[in-house]
């Protein structure tokens, strides 16, 4: 099985533009999470998948410079850059990473992977997310070439087509759909916030590489952890944005996250 990992980035982010090329310990945000992703087992090969608008150029001159393959496609339309760039690296499944996620594990990249390719004959899709339980930033989600090709042609709506894969777990009637909890049974997805679109969210996430990447350059999800026991206020830095997420624009059409949330809140209630 030919696993190959999209990393999508751009450098219009609307909230905090440019962020991917922000330092952290002296490399770009982008150059430090494609290190991280590099260190799965089971990634296979990494790319960065970019469009072809001028103002990403100064991605593809970092690829270059430290010989990252990459991938230039349509700047909204996420559903199209990741299935030509999955095709034109013969990608039997295709993995998609956010390139808002510089804290990202390796170790749940490959535990949601080797779900993935240990039941390859029951699931088209499987994640983390739904529903997520690791600490937001640990976002990883994996299909089958042949899942990703139906909804590049059937995806209609605009958030299909710009979120790369609710066409796919918004109708488990037809794909095989699969989620990875964390197996610890918590769940810090709403909690911990390790994703990065606002300002406070870079100085958390560069506080933490100051913390731990000269004591342990690939630090794990529990060394973060360990550390914010430790040093508790850089939590508070990002807190007040912890639970925000970007479907919170489209409940109204996405019926999967509604209902789930209608599930939670009934739960909650009981």
């Amino acid at each position: 099985m030919n696993v190959v990992t999209l990393i999508q980035t751009r450098m219009t982010s609307t909230r905090l533009p440019q962020k991917v090329m922000l330092s952290i310990c002296g490399k770009p945000l982008l150059f430090r999470m494609y290190e991280r992703v590099k260190m799965a087992n089971h990634a296979g090969e990494v790319v960065i998948i970019t469009s072809t608008e001028i103002d990403d150029d100064p991605i593809i001159e970092m690829c270059i410079s430290e010989n990252i393959p990459f991938y230039r496609g349509h700047l909204a339309d996420l559903l199209d850059r990741h299935y030509l760039a999955a095709k034109q690296f013969s990608a039997d499944a295709v993995v998609k990473i956010p390139s808002d996620c510089p804290l990202i594990d390796p170790c749940i990249i490959d535990i949601v992977i080797k779900h993935y390719k240990e039941n390859n004959q029951s699931f088209d899709y499987v994640s983390n997310l739904h529903p997520a339980s690791f600490p937001d930033g640990n976002d990883i989600e994996i299909m089958s070439f042949e899942a990703i090709e139906a909804a590049w042609k059937e995806a209609q709506k605009p958030y299909e087509r710009e979120h790369t894969t609710p066409f796919l777990w918004e109708n488990p009637e037809r794909f095989r759909i699969g989620n990875v909890l964390w197996e610890n049974g918590l769940d810090y997805s709403s909690t911990h916030r390790w994703t990065i679109d606002y300002e406070e969210d870079y100085i958390f996430i560069r506080s933490v590489y100051e913390e731990l990447i000269n004591k342990k350059p690939f630090f794990t999800i529990y060394d973060i952890l360990n550390l914010l026991e430790e040093k508790p206020y850089l939590r508070y830095i990002n807190e007040k944005y912890a639970g925000k997420y970007w479907y919170e624009n489209h409940l109204d059409e996405l019926k999967y996250v509604e209902e789930f949330k209608n599930k939670q809140k009934k739960i909650n209630n009981d």
